[in-house]
């Protein structure tokens, strides 16, 4: 299905899901696209497209298939050419993209933490005893375990609506969603509370929209090279390296953050036991040109340390 507001052909197409926060990414890329070139409104067009991750429910994504679920069909449509682009969330996307296919540009990266979706409490700290907390993400059910063993975790997909609503009919003590897509869809004021990064480091690439393309289309190239957000790229290109030496899939509740301050980059890293019983971390500090080479560095070291079998290779 295609969205578009005139007669005329669009000169892009964006490829995206059809969640509420999936449309908000693209129609967000569109608008920043437009206003960059100085588009009209029907120059740019959404194709909503289906993905596997979308129709799997009722089982964890490390049993499915892993993050390729999320990005599959409309990678198959982008090389096809029945789009041009396609918007992601830079957490879903796999390491590894088709031949073909490339990260084009990042749109500026909102907050990386993660937000508590509670009724009776305002931190993790603060639930019951023995709560049941709702999450379909292995980082997430590890970082809670480790602060909180006695909890309960419980799997829990869908959208981001579904997901705060199975907690306001009580049939969870809690989730855990990322705040940037809450604020983006003017959710932020259901959250609990913010949870702090030292106590809850964000998955690689969390926050932040990931812009791909086909590698040999010069003119989309040039067309998202005017709204990359450059900071953001850095970041990612040390977290994206950090995930692909570990061969993070879903399988390994993985964690991983890069600030830049200046031309310094600062990235932490950590791999935990799913149970949460222990974390392994590396730190790395260096120039922002290297940040691909200091993510790899800090990925390569954690892999020399870990404990055989913990990234469930």
């Amino acid at each position: 299905m295609t969205a578009t507001s005139g007669g005329r052909e669009p000169v892009l197409k964006i490829g995206t899901r059809g969640s509420p926060l999936a449309l908000w990414q693209a129609n967000e890329t569109a608008s920043q696209l437009r206003q960059a070139h100085g588009w009209p409104d029907d120059a740019v067009a959404l194709e909503i497209i289906k993905t596997s991750g979308d129709m799997i429910q009722d089982r964890p994504l490390s049993q499915a298939g892993g993050k390729g679920l999320f990005t599959k069909e409309i990678d198959i449509a982008l090389l096809e050419g029945r789009i041009d682009l396609a918007v992601h969330s830079a957490k879903d996307m796999p390491t590894r993209f088709p031949d073909g296919i490339v990260i084009a540009a990042y749109l500026e990266r909102e907050d990386v933490r993660d937000a508590l979706i509670a009724r009776d409490a305002k931190t993790l700290m603060e639930l019951r005893p023995n709560a049941v907390v709702g999450t379909a993400s292995l980082r997430r059910q590890a970082l809670v375990k480790r602060l909180r063993p006695d909890i309960e975790t419980t799997l829990l997909r869908g959208n981001v609506e579904t997901r705060l609503g199975k907690v306001e009919k009580g049939e969870l003590d809690a989730t855990l969603l990322a705040g940037a897509g809450l604020k983006r869809l003017g959710f932020a004021h259901r959250a609990a509370g913010l949870i702090p990064l030292e106590q809850f480091p964000p998955a690689i690439g969390q926050g932040a929209i990931a812009i791909t393309c086909r590698t040999d289309d010069q003119k989309t190239l040039a067309a998202l090279a005017k709204i990359n957000h450059a900071p953001t790229a850095i970041a990612l290109a040390a977290e994206r390296a950090f995930l692909t030496v570990l061969d993070g899939s879903c399988r390994t509740p993985i964690a991983g953050h890069a600030t830049l301050n200046g031309d310094m980059l600062n990235f932490h890293g950590l791999v935990l036991r799913t149970d949460g019983t222990e974390v392994f971390e590396v730190k790395r500090h260096g120039k922002t040109t290297d940040a691909a080479a200091l993510g790899h560095d800090a990925g390569e070291e954690l892999a020399r340390t870990l404990p055989a079998g913990i990234l469930g290779h």
